[in-house]
Parts: structure tokens; C-alpha cells; sequence
């Protein structure tokens, strides 16, 4: 019979540690595969939810001082939505800051404002709890755009951080309306630039930071610019 002859120690122990080393690179590609989805995954869902506001803003922002039927004496009080506003020549912009805007149409075609929803809403950016709200018709505002710290949410809205103005607004010779210049000037806007700058809510395991995104659109409050 011949001598069959086994693996020696030295063998058995290279066959173990390379045998552990493609363990480890499969792990670690593994886990680095992990980690790349779910930072897509959150980049994804905070893009969605920022596009999405970004558009519903600029939607109704553009239909600011809606008035076909070219009633007089409509806007009301943006304080309490029921009183007769004392700046009529503000029509349905009836505030307007870097943080805030507060806009006004009459939807229902009525001769009214604030007897229909959303006919009078308000997007005011609370950077204290890092989030964008809106109310309509007075009824208490609500986040918009980020929630409350501790609950669930995709984003946090950024814009203090940066120091980026969440409104800016262009007269009809495309000069910025300065902020000392409102409310006094809101008569003369012919376009109010949009920003949101956000971030998300939880850290990319990748970097182990907040992915940080910003958002922009211009738009032409037409209705604003004519003569009523």
C-alpha cells in the first residue's frame, strides 16, 4: 500500500486564515453595501418630500391675490381672517418676511376671502424646531415640512443654519425688494424666490453625518400685478 499522505499543520493554518480572510471581505463588503443603501434611501425620501412642498408652495404662492371678480375691500386681516385688512393695497400678500408669507385668493370666486378653505394660508419657518408650518384660513398652523424633534420625520429644514432666506422677493425689474423695504413695498413684488435647505433627519451610517440638501424655485404671482 502506498504512504497516503494528509494536510500538514502549516496547510491546515494558511487554509484557515485565508478562508477567514474572504470572510472578512465579504463582510465588510456587506456592510459597506448596507450602508450605501440606506443613505440612498434616506437622501431619496427627503428629496420626495422637499420637491413635493417645494411645488405645493410655489402652486399657491403663484395664485396670491386671486381676485376675478375684482371685488373691493376683500383682503381681510391676516391676524384673524374675518376683519376687513387696513392695507387693501397689499392685496393677497398681505405679509411678507425672509421667514414668513402670508397669502390670500379667493378661490370660491365669491367676493370673499376665507369663506372656503385654503383661501387664506400661512408659511411662516419656525427655526426653532427646525421645520416649515402652514395654516389656513387662521385655523392654528401645522407642520409642513419637518415635525417636532423626537418624532418621526425624513428632514430637518435648515435654512438658519445656512443662512439662507426661505423668501426673497423681486420687483418687475428683477430688483430684490429689500427686507427693510417690507411690508411697505409688498405692492411692488412681481416674483418671490422659494429656498428650502434641509437635511436629513438621520445620520448616513456611511460618514455618520446628515446629508444636507437645497431646493429652489422662482415664481410670478400674476394676479399680484394687476390693477383692482
Amino acid at each position: 500500500m502506498k504512504n497516503i499522505k494528509g494536510f500538514t499543520l502549516i496547510e491546515i493554518v494558511m487554509a484557515l486564515f485565508v478562508g477567514l480572510l474572504l470572510l472578512g471581505v465579504i463582510y465588510i463588503s456587506v456592510v459597506s453595501g448596507q450602508r450605501s443603501s440606506v443613505a440612498i434611501e434616506r437622501k431619496t425620501v427627503a428629496h420626495q418630500d422637499a420637491r413635493a412642498i417645494l411645488e405645493i408652495m410655489a402652486t399657491e404662492i403663484a395664485m396670491a391675490s386671486f381676485n376675478p371678480t375684482f371685488a373691493s375691500n376683500v383682503w381681510r386681516d391676516p391676524g384673524n381672517c374675518v376683519n376687513i385688512s387696513a392695507n387693501q393695497a397689499y392685496k393677497g400678500i398681505q405679509a411678507a418676511a425672509a421667514i414668513s408669507i402670508t397669502l390670500q385668493m379667493d378661490i370660491r370666486e365669491s367676493s370673499a376671502v376665507g369663506d372656503s378653505p385654503n383661501e387664506v394660508i400661512g408659511y411662516v419657518y419656525d427655526f426653532a424646531n427646525e421645520r416649515l408650518t402652514r395654516e389656513v384660513n387662521c385655523g392654528g398652523a401645522l407642520p409642513f415640512l419637518g415635525d417636532v424633534p423626537g418624532n418621526a420625520r425624513s428632514v430637518r429644514v435648515i435654512n438658519q443654519t445656512l443662512g439662507i432666506p426661505m423668501f426673497r422677493y423681486f420687483d418687475g425689474l428683477g430688483s430684490e425688494i429689500a427686507a427693510g423695504a417690507l411690508p411697505d413695498s409688498i405692492p411692488n413684488i412681481r416674483r418671490i424666490e422659494i429656498t428650502l435647505a434641509v437635511e436629513t433627519e438621520m445620520v448616513t451610517p456611511d460618514t455618520g453625518t446628515r446629508r444636507k440638501m437645497i431646493y429652489s424655485t422662482s415664481v410670478i404671482p400674476r394676479n399680484h400685478a394687476i390693477s383692482q
